[in-house]
């Protein structure tokens, strides 16, 4: 994979505490900061694709969903009624 450098500005006291644990993984800076932004970017990835489920699920069951609930209802009924579940 190619890389590419690049420069970013940040708090004293920020670099300080990522140069500081960099040592203590005993990896370079170069790299910590490459780790946390891969793991920044997955996050906001699962956070978008929950986001785009709960917005595919928010609307209500239809007429095809009521009756499976309500058949998946009965069937659970009879196994609890004949200790089965």
């Amino acid at each position: 994979m190619a890389s590419v450098k690049t420069a970013i500005s940040m708090d004293e006291v920020l670099f300080k505490e990522a140069d500081g644990l960099a040592r203590r993984l005993q990896i370079s800076r170069s790299r910590l900061f490459a780790q946390a932004i891969a793991e920044y970017i997955r996050r906001h990835r699962t956070e978008d694709l929950i986001e785009r489920i709960n917005a595919a699920h928010q609307d209500s069951p239809d007429e095809e969903d009521k009756a499976f609930l309500k058949a998946a209802a009965r069937s659970l009924a009879r196994l609890t009624e004949k200790g089965e579940w």
